[in-house]
C-alpha cells in the first residue's frame, strides 16, 4: 500500500491510499486497470483500503481510496459535489503522484459501501465516459429519506456514549452542517446528493452496474426504497440498461469484503478469474438484458 496525498476541491491537502499488487513498481509497470473505492460513512481511507485485502494481487489491478472531503466535513461528505468531482480526478492524481503507475483508462472502476456506494452512483452519473463498471453496495440512492430515517439506526448504551445521545440525531445535525440545511430548508441540496435524481443519466450511461442490497439491514434501512428504487427506475428509464440486482439478507455492507461478495462483484467485471471458491449469497439476482446499450454485459455469476 502506498500513501499519497492530493489537494482536494477546496484547497485541503488529503490522503489517499493505493493498494497495487506487490509485483508492481517502476522497472515492470504495465497498463493496469483502476478502482476507485470510496469510504463509507465516518469510515478513513486507510480502513477502507483495508477491505480490499489481497484482491488488486489476485486481479492484476490497483485500488485508490482516497480521505475525501465534503462541503464541510471529511469523513461525512455524502455525495458532495465537490468531492465527486475530486473522485473523477484520481486517475490523473494516482499518475501524477506515482507517475510509474499506469492506469488502464478503458479501465477504471467505482466501487464503494454505505456513502461509499452513494459516492460511486453520482461518480458514474457525473462522468459516465470515465467508468467502465461500477459496483454499489447498500447505498444511499434518496437521501433526503435517509435522513429521515437516521433515528432508526441501532444505538447501544457504548454508541449513547460516543454520540452523546441517540446517534440518528447527531447524523441528521450533521447532514445539515455538511448539506447546509435540512431537507425541508434545502431540498435542492439534498436532491443533488442524491443517485436517484440521476437515474436518468445512469440509465443512459450504458455502464455496466451492479447493485447489491439487503432487505435486513439496518443501517440504510427499507432497502427497498433506496437502491431497489433505483433499480427499477433505471430499468424503467431503459430496459436496455446494464444493471443487475443482488438481494442478500446481510448486514449493513459486510458483503464488500475479501470473504464475503466483494470478490464476485469484482469477477463480474472481469478484475479477477473466475473462481469456484468466490462466494455469492445473494437470494434474488435479477440479471442484465442480454443485449445491452451496445455494451458487453456482466458474465454469467460465478458458481
Amino acid at each position: 500500500m502506498v500513501g499519497i496525498t492530493y489537494r482536494a476541491h477546496d484547497g485541503v491537502p488529503r490522503r489517499a491510499y493505493v493498494v497495487l499488487p506487490a509485483w508492481y513498481g517502476p522497472h515492470d509497470d504495465p497498463p493496469i486497470p483502476l478502482v476507485i473505492s470510496p469510504h463509507g460513512r465516518g469510515v478513513t481511507a486507510l480502513s477502507n483500503a483495508g477491505l480490499w485485502g489481497h484482491l488488486p494481487a489476485r486481479g492484476s489491478f490497483a485500488v485508490v481510496s482516497p480521505a475525501g472531503e465534503g462541503r464541510r466535513l471529511q469523513l461525512y461528505s455524502w455525495g458532495s459535489p465537490g468531492q465527486i468531482s475530486d473522485l473523477a480526478r484520481m486517475p490523473v492524481i494516482v499518475h501524477l503522484t506515482l507517475p510509474w503507475l499506469h492506469v488502464n483508462q478503458h479501465r477504471v472502476y467505482a466501487v464503494g459501501g454505505s456513502m461509499g456506494g452513494q459516492e460511486s452512483l453520482l461518480l458514474l452519473a457525473r462522468h459516465p465516459h470515465l467508468l467502465a463498471g461500477v459496483a454499489a453496495f447498500d447505498s444511499v440512492t434518496r437521501f433526503e429519506l435517509q435522513y429521515h430515517h437516521f433515528p432508526r439506526v441501532p444505538c447501544d448504551e457504548k454508541c449513547l456514549e460516543t454520540w452523546n445521545g441517540p446517534m440518528g440525531r447527531s447524523l441528521q445535525q450533521l447532514a445539515r452542517i455538511e448539506v447546509g440545511g435540512s431537507p425541508s430548508t434545502n431540498p435542492f441540496g439534498f436532491a443533488e446528493r442524491s443517485p436517484y435524481t440521476y437515474a436518468r443519466e445512469i440509465a443512459r450511461s450504458c455502464v455496466p452496474l451492479e447493485l447489491w442490497w439487503s432487505v435486513k439491514d439496518r443501517i440504510v434501512t427499507d432497502q427497498a426504497l433506496q437502491s431497489g428504487k433505483l433499480f427499477a427506475r433505471i430499468r424503467m428509464l431503459n430496459p436496455r440498461a446494464p444493471v443487475t440486482a443482488f438481494v442478500g439478507a446481510w448486514s449493513h455492507s459486510i458483503e464488500m469484503t475479501p470473504k464475503s461478495q466483494l470478490p464476485a462483484a469484482l469477477t463480474l467485471f472481469g478484475l479477477l478469474p473466475m473462481d469456484r471458491t468466490v462466494l455469492l449469497a445473494a437470494k434474488q439476482i435479477i440479471p442484465a438484458p442480454p443485449n445491452t446499450c451496445g455494451k458487453a454485459p456482466l458474465s454469467a455469476a460465478p458458481g
